[in-house]
């Protein structure tokens, strides 16, 4: 039995977007005017074979009524705006995740802020620098990374945790951990995110522990675990598979106050992570926000060869303002004040 996805594609920005939507030749994305699409991609799967084709939105009515009325239903998700469900987060706006690694060996930037004055001074900086969320992890998930005891990951963490929002009230804080116990002692001192990589799949408890936390979630995904995910990664298809995995969690939640996150270098080889952001609209059909990391990934690397630096900072943004242009909404990064400032400038003018 075939399956179909529906992808949106060639788009417009600014004024050509208001002035297509105007004259219903385009569609909004995600509720956003200031970037419309006139065609869709359909990935029609089934167990032998995956095919695509571009449509003009115009075209769809002519399509068979089983195709036609999927892509139907994927329309609406696909042109719905966003509800606002986080804490000083505008879906209609790109959004900054700052990361706050309280960690010695996270693949960067390890052991830079696990001291109280040093942490402090982070997050005031990324605030100041245009963060608008900040992501607090005391356990590297860097290829390879071994598992951290409950107990040494909270000690890492909890003074940033228990004393977060006496000082940053309006700041949306996320909590980056695998382990519902961490969850938990989180969420009762006012987390307001949970960004777990292991797409709440640690441990047998997870789903248990968590059914009646409602608190918004980031539905990360990750082929394996830490220690094992860079070993061979192998997907049907990565796009399409990566879909699935997420209408199934979708599907299997109580709390639709969620966040997508294909997990860009979590399982995924150079091929998977560059299919994964050149159809990253694929992922608007489901209906929720994007959350996207490449901040200094492993991918820019290998990608760039003789032009790598330490920070990644060129690869970073250009990835990130790809994504902008896909209607992405949320950014992870390092380097707060140089993605905002290339957003800033991208946004500008594109508008123009």
């Amino acid at each position: 039995m075939n399956k179909y996805y529906t992808r949106a594609c060639n788009f417009y920005y600014g004024y050509r977007a208001k002035y297509l939507i105007k004259k219903k030749l385009a569609l909004p994305l995600c509720g956003n005017k200031e970037i419309a699409f006139d065609k869709i991609e359909l990935f029609t799967r089934n167990s032998k074979f995956t095919t695509s084709k571009k449509i003009k939105i115009k075209k769809i009515n002519l399509l068979k009524f089983k195709v036609k009325k999927k892509i139907k239903e994927d329309l609406k998700k696909i042109t719905l705006k966003r509800k606002n469900f986080l804490l000083n987060v505008n879906f209609s706006e790109p959004s900054i995740m700052g990361i706050l690694n309280l960690t010695p060996d996270s693949f960067s930037d390890g052991g830079k802020y696990n001291k109280k004055k040093s942490s402090e001074q982070h997050i005031k900086k990324m605030i100041i620098s245009g963060a608008n969320i900040i992501d607090v992890g005391g356990e590297s998930t860097r290829p390879g990374s071994k598992t951290v005891p409950i107990n040494k990951e909270w000690d890492r963490i909890k003074y940033t945790i228990k004393n977060f929002k006496k000082k940053y009230k309006k700041i949306c804080l996320s909590l980056d951990t695998r382990k519902p116990e961490i969850m938990i002692k989180g969420y009762n001192y006012g987390v307001d995110l949970i960004n777990d990589i292991s797409g709440f799949n640690y441990n047998d408890q997870s789903k248990d522990k968590l059914i009646n936390m409602s608190i918004p979630k980031v539905i990360h995904h990750i082929q394996g675990t830490p220690n094992t995910m860079q070993k061979n990664p192998k997907y049907k298809n990565v796009l399409l598979d990566i879909y699935d995995f997420f209408e199934k969690k979708i599907n299997d939640s109580n709390n639709k106050e969620l966040v997508l996150d294909p997990g860009i270098g979590f399982g995924k080889n150079l091929k998977h992570n560059l299919t994964l952001i050149s159809k990253i609209s694929l992922f608007h059909s489901l209906g929720f926000p994007i959350l996207i990391g490449t901040s200094r990934k492993r991918f820019i690397g290998q990608l760039t060869k003789n032009y790598d630096s330490k920070t990644r900072l060129g690869g970073t943004l250009a990835s990130v303002l790809f994504l902008l242009s896909q209607g992405v909404q949320m950014f992870r990064v390092h380097d707060v004040q140089e993605i905002k400032q290339g957003i800033l400038v991208f946004k500008k003018i594109y508008k123009d």
